[in-house]
């Protein structure tokens, strides 16, 4: 007779999920301790923004010290089409000649870019932490910066527009995250 645990490994090599067992609690604790330690989601960075300057709905109308500094590393154009209000144009083929005029080395950093398709906030990182700085990603870009809702500017100033109900609660203040 066989045992469950044999049972359950042989029916798991079928099932795509489990064909790969899952780590173990101490690795995942290390694994997902790390990845917070490099990311932060565009709902936190709002909301610090907004916690230290900003009003209740995450918008930035006044001046404020997040204790970060957020930083596009689009090109121009996109910069223009709509950016984090705030946030540092520095597109990332810039970083090693004009971080050092731009950005304090004793102040943390959040890079964005467009959105979860683009690795663009990945290679700002990457060169800023190269020059010394510490840094974090803002998963989901300014696509996602958008979607839940949160203002941003345009060469022709303030917009905002509905958050989509797929990536932020309707009449929520949080996604309870």
């Amino acid at each position: 007779m066989k045992s469950s645990a044999v049972t359950r490994n042989t029916r798991n090599t079928r099932n795509p999920v489990l064909r790969v067992a899952p780590a173990s609690p101490a690795a995942a604790v290390a694994h997902f301790s790390a990845s917070l330690a490099f990311h932060a989601d565009v709902s936190d960075v709002a909301a610090a923004l907004a916690a230290d300057g900003g009003d209740s709905d995450g918008d930035r109308d006044c001046d404020g010290d997040p204790g970060f500094v957020v930083v596009d590393s689009r090109s121009t154009e996109s910069w223009d089409q709509g950016h984090v209000p705030g946030a540092i144009h520095l597109p990332t083929a810039l970083i090693p000649e004009q971080a050092g005029q731009l950005l304090d080395r004793a102040v943390p950093v959040v890079t964005y870019c467009w959105g979860p398709g683009c690795n663009g906030a990945t290679r700002a990182a990457l060169a800023l932490a190269e020059l010394g700085y510490q840094v974090k990603e803002m998963l989901g870009g300014f696509e996602y910066w958008v979607r839940e809702g949160f203002e941003f500017e345009t060469w022709e100033g303030r917009e905002r527009r509905a958050a989509d109900p797929l990536t932020a609660p309707v009449g929520a203040a949080d996604c309870g995250c």
